[in-house]
């Protein structure tokens, strides 16, 4: 997101980023074209198109293409038209390619050792470095897309209390957001596998992603010495080019932007259309604001909750999403749920129910959640479509009306068969 001339209060407004695949029309192949897009009126390469409001950016891959607010915005419900628009445009653009834009977090059938396209413009050092360190041809590089959902802070005191909300918040994430169960053309144990393959991506520096769940931090000079600093001494021996030392290397389920005052969630699959994918941030910040704002908890309990408690309850809602079990008391009194535990989505419909009255949950975000919350989130949806077992063919079914869903603005529903 661009900076503003100051530093917004927390929950002034809110910068989304969305990431969509980019494929072949007829076979849904992804297609490394993401250049063919990002170009001004005379046909010079950029990394950023600017589109008013939006705008279009590159991403790891050529085959991937970012939407993004340019300024926060303190309305989602406005940006839902706005994104869609913009994928019209994207969609018309793609099509004198026979391309289109798929939806969801990972393409079902992608072999990232055969098609990875790393971006070899503008900033071409840093992916070239990712590449050469990482490996970029593995599923946890080349083969993700999600929303990014930047929430503001003021100063320092905002800061603190906005991490530690977020941080309480980050394991329930995939149990409304998972929209990963296939991959390499096989169902798997996870419904967010993108999550599972991001978990271990940069392995070889384990600093850049600890424990996914950041730990706790309660200033920004903390933050930077306990994590930042860590970060770029182990990188710094691999980093050749000299050209790794930012924050934007940190790879935690939720990272601080110093450069623009604001708390980048990274923990969300993207969905199959941005009505959806905008009810999913709207529902994320109203929680985290109540959090904040200790409605059910006070910020030193916050604060002091386990980062191995919030990382075990992360791996069960990566793997079972919305049915993952929730026993642990002393997480669950962070939200005023007392006695025996109970599944994600119990604890979801408890919290929006609870956060009815925010701003964001509008008359037009509710439906959505209530669809989330009834038949499950997109990848629980996805399975039923696809039925068991299923093929390549059947697949390539699916995920062409998912395609469809995405270009028409619509929610995919499951019961396409």
């Amino acid at each position: 997101m661009t900076c503003t001339a100051l530093p917004l209060k927390a929950f002034a407004a809110c910068g989304i980023e969305l990431e969509y695949m980019i494929v072949d029309r007829d076979t849904l192949a992804v297609q490394p074209i993401a250049d063919s897009l990002l170009r001004d009126a005379d046909g010079r390469q950029l990394a950023e198109v600017a589109r008013g409001e939006l705008a279009w950016s590159n991403e790891l891959v050529l085959h991937v293409v970012e939407l993004k607010n340019v300024r926060p915005s303190a309305s989602l419900d406005a940006l839902v038209p706005r994104f869609q628009a913009e994928i019209g445009r994207i969609d018309a653009e793609l099509a004198r390619h026979n391309a289109r834009l798929m939806p969801t977090a990972m393409h079902p059938w992608m072999d990232p050792a055969h098609e990875t396209r790393v971006w070899p413009h503008d900033n071409a050092a840093i992916y070239r470095s990712f590449d050469r360190i990482f490996d970029c041809r593995q599923h946890g590089w080349a083969n993700l897309q999600s929303m990014h959902v930047n929430l503001p802070f003021g100063d320092d005191g905002e800061f603190a209390r906005l991490h530690a909300a977020v941080r309480v918040l980050l394991p329930l994430l995939p149990a409304i957001a998972a929209s990963s169960p296939v991959a390499e053309g096989q169902r798997r144990r996870e419904l967010d596998f993108r999550m599972e393959s991001y978990r271990f991506h940069p392995m070889r520096v384990p600093a850049l992603m600890g424990s996914v769940i950041p730990d706790n931090a309660a200033s920004r000079a903390e933050y930077e010495a306990t994590v930042l600093a860590p970060m770029y001494r182990d990188i710094a021996p691999l980093d050749i080019e000299g050209v790794m030392q930012h924050e934007w290397l940190n790879a935690r389920a939720a990272i601080p932007r110093f450069d623009r005052s604001a708390l980048e969630i990274r923990v969300i699959d993207v969905q199959e259309c941005p009505q959806a994918d905008l009810a999913i941030a709207a529902a994320t910040t109203a929680v985290t604001q109540a959090l904040y704002e200790n409605r059910w908890s006070p910020l030193d309990a916050q604060q002091a909750i386990d980062t191995t408690t919030l990382a075990a309850i992360l791996l069960d809602t990566i793997r079972d999403a919305d049915r993952a079990v929730i026993a642990d008391p002393a997480y669950l009194a962070l939200f005023g749920v007392r006695g025996g535990g109970c599944e994600a989505r119990e604890l979801w419909r408890h919290l929006i129910d609870a956060c009815a009255d925010h701003p964001l949950l509008t008359p037009a975000t509710r439906p959505v959640l209530d669809t989330i919350l009834a038949h499950g989130p997109l990848a629980r949806r996805i399975l039923a479509a696809l039925g068991e077992p299923f093929d390549r063919a059947r697949l390539a079914v699916v995920y062409r009306q998912l395609c469809d869903c995405l270009a028409a603005g619509r929610l995919f529903t499951g019961c396409e068969r």
